[in-house]
């Protein structure tokens, strides 16, 4: 087969064990050869399109291994909170009373993303507080982790909550003074889900479609949901098959079920959806692989649950278990027997042990690729359970970018260097699969690179300067670690001769500049399958 496309008078990251080359040739949606500009000019055709790289890098397009595409593509409507852009109370409140006035009374406002944290009151937003900015409108703005939020009365009360509703097991409603606060944790969440009109199948193809182009800007052509159901029930499940019969699905899909109780893990083995198993089809754009159950919360919010108590000046404390252990290792028994993947949330030590032992007790082997997501405060001897049985830690290092500082208030600082040990991960022999739990953090993946190669925060500080990676080591981990969590690692996640032509070209080569450019860096061309799903500049026009 002759070339479709050559690229050449560049760099080219084969992968970590492959190395750099110089030029490379696409065809018949694989990459066909990678090597010196004479090899792989010898496979031109009088049809082949030629791009000069001239000092840009083409990698193996990055796959985002941990994610919630739909929620992320929903937030983009939402009103946008993240403490890049809001970092005092008063421009909270003024962006969701700006988004109410726009609305009618009694429609849900929705924000996404604030951190109390990085907030100038150094707390979370009050009931009253909303109240006062939004009265005529239910309100619930959910943290940056995703694993709480704050409620003004109308959301209460749209959701039954009043200041005698008991807090549902794994969950938390906080009160003080025996009056509620707004605040709503963990598992008591789905009470202001349940009260929260549902998306529109078109609204969610919409999402769907938004979120996969957002990816491909940068460089991404495949993805993670990590929580399907959740938003919607086996609604999602109707939308993601629209998308895909639509050719609005963007990204290579793993799916992975939400499985709590509150989930659809049940429903769809009911509905007779089945785990993708390995030799299955790689090709296909969906692949519904895995089953989740979470554990515990976020270090962040103090709900992560560890051995040993957060600091007392943060409020101590040892976060919260999701479930009993006997409830969870059941959850965990019943999808390994189905045939699930599971990809279970665990943040901190003692959830992550609770679920490891889940883990073995259910059977798992290094062929089922068993996960543990987020797996950021691991002990020596879990480290080494996990790697006999084949359980992957699928991490974010962003974390340490974003939240690194309130890890140092909340936890201290030995046990913050030690978290998410990207280089012990693989110098032991895992397989870390970078990632980001968007929108939960940026989706964006030169701060993950930047964080990999650095372990140094948003505001400068360096936590764990001994777990920094080399910028190949980072490539390594978001591109084939993340096939490798989905099982698609024969096809993805490196250049090399038959391998899927899923190429991000970046706007310059990140091997060769400090760090600090890494952030500056852009996506020029994304290809999946040799077809451009993103084209800055219009290079195969």
């Amino acid at each position: 087969m002759g070339a479709e496309i050559i690229f050449t008078d560049g760099a080219v990251f084969r992968g970590l064990a492959g190395g750099m080359a110089e030029a490379m040739a696409v065809g018949g949606g694989k990459v066909l050869a990678v090597g010196t500009k004479p090899e792989v000019e010898a496979l031109a055709g009088p049809g082949t399109k030629r791009v000069e790289l001239g000092g840009r890098l083409a990698i193996p397009a990055f796959n985002e291994a941990h994610m919630h595409l739909l929620p992320f593509g929903l937030g983009l409507s939402m009103v946008n909170l993240r403490a890049e852009e809001v970092r005092s109370l008063d421009e909270a409140l003024k962006r969701l009373g700006e988004a109410a006035r726009s609305r009618p009374r009694g429609e849900w406002v929705l924000g996404r993303g604030y951190d109390h944290g990085a907030l100038d009151i150094g707390r979370h937003p009050t009931v009253s507080e909303l109240d006062a900015a939004v009265p005529d409108h239910p309100v619930f703005i959910v943290r940056t982790c995703g694993h709480m939020g704050v409620a003004n009365t109308a959301a209460l009360r749209a959701a039954g909550i009043g200041h005698n509703t008991p807090d549902p097991e794994g969950g938390v409603i906080e009160r003080r003074g025996g009056a509620l606060t707004g605040l709503i944790q963990e598992r008591a969440m789905s009470l202001i889900k349940a009260a929260m009109p549902s998306p529109t199948e078109d609204f969610m193809v919409d999402a769907i479609e938004a979120a996969g182009r957002r990816l491909a800007s940068l460089g991404f052509a495949s993805a993670t949901d990590m929580n399907v159901g959740m938003t919607a029930n086996l609604a999602e499940v109707a939308a993601y098959e629209r998308a895909v019969r639509e050719g609005r699905c963007l990204q290579r899909m793993w799916q992975v079920l939400a499985a709590n109780p509150e989930g659809i893990a049940d429903a769809a083995w009911e509905a007779g959806l089945r785990p993708w198993q390995p030799g299955g089809d790689l090709d296909a754009m969906l692949r519904w692989g895995a089953a989740k159950v979470f554990a515990d919360g976020s270090a962040g919010g103090l709900t992560a649950a560890f051995f040993d108590p957060y600091l007392a000046s943060a409020g101590g404390g040892t976060g919260v278990f999701t479930f009993p252990t006997d409830t969870i290792h059941a959850l965990l028994k019943t999808y390994h027997d189905q045939g699930w993947q599971l990809d279970i949330h665990a943040i901190g030590d003692a959830a992550i042990e609770q679920v490891l032992t889940g883990m073995e007790e259910a059977g798992a082997t290094p062929g089922r690729r068993h996960r543990i997501e987020h797996c950021g405060f691991v002990t020596r001897d879990q480290r080494r359970r996990m790697l006999a049985r084949g359980i992957l830690p699928v991490p974010q290092p962003v974390f340490m970018y974003e939240f690194g500082d309130l890890y140092l208030k909340n936890l201290g600082r030995p046990r913050t260097e030690h978290a998410y040990p990207m280089r012990t991960w693989l110098e032991e022999g895992h397989h870390p699969a970078a990632s980001s739990d968007s929108p939960v953090s940026t989706v964006d993946p030169f701060a993950n690179l930047f964080t990999m190669v650095t372990r140094r925060t948003n505001q400068g500080t360096v936590l764990g300067a001994e777990e920094r990676l080399s910028i190949q080591q980072a490539l390594h981990c978001y591109t084939w670690c993340g096939a490798y969590s989905t099982f698609a690692e024969s096809a993805r996640g490196t250049l090399e001769p038959g391998m899927d032509a899923d190429i991000a070209i970046l706007s310059q080569d990140i091997t060769e500049v400090a760090p600090e450019e890494y952030l500056k860096t852009e996506v020029d061309l994304t290809l999946r399958g040799g077809t451009a799903i993103f084209d800055r500049h219009g290079i195969l026009a």
